[in-house]
């Protein structure tokens, strides 16, 4: 996870350097004290909400599935259905695939597998999983999803 914010906040960094005017300084000391505005409310935000895992499943498989397979595969199709657009295309399909009616038949595939797998059982698994937990979330949690200790 370290990582992984690391990648995410990097154009967030980018922008905040040149807003502020130290993105073409050398300073590595210098850079990294002007992301501290950058990290600290991202950091506040994961101590108020320690339950955005739920809230991310349910996001990647509703949304991440259209942006990501679903959107593309179906402007590929629009784009490429007139043949005049196949005629002029700069690439070809491979003819392994099948040339253009071979994907076509792949596109629809991803378009029905991801809707069916990542954006219907996904999204149905994630939000369950969200409503199962709903009762486990508070802000500034000090034990999140802890067992609750019988009162005596």
């Amino acid at each position: 996870q370290f990582i992984t914010f690391g990648f995410a906040c990097t154009p967030l960094y980018f922008v905040w350097e040149k807003f502020i005017g130290v993105h073409e300084t050398k300073s590595l000391i210098k850079r990294s004290i002007a992301r501290i505005p950058v990290v600290l409310p991202i950091w506040f935000l994961a101590i108020i909400f320690p339950f955005f895992g739920p809230i991310n499943s349910a996001v990647g498989a509703l949304l991440v599935s259209f942006t990501v397979y679903i959107i593309p595969a179906m402007a590929h199709m629009i784009t490429f259905f007139p043949s005049s657009s196949r005629e002029h295309a700069v690439e070809r399909p491979p003819s392994w695939l099948g040339g253009w009616a071979g994907t076509y038949v792949m596109n629809i595939f991803v378009v029905v597998w991801v809707f069916v797998i990542g954006f219907g059982l996904g999204g149905w698994a994630s939000l369950r999983n969200f409503i199962l937990q709903i009762n486990t979330f508070g802000l500034f949690a000090k034990c999140y999803q802890c067992p609750h200790k019988p009162k005596a």
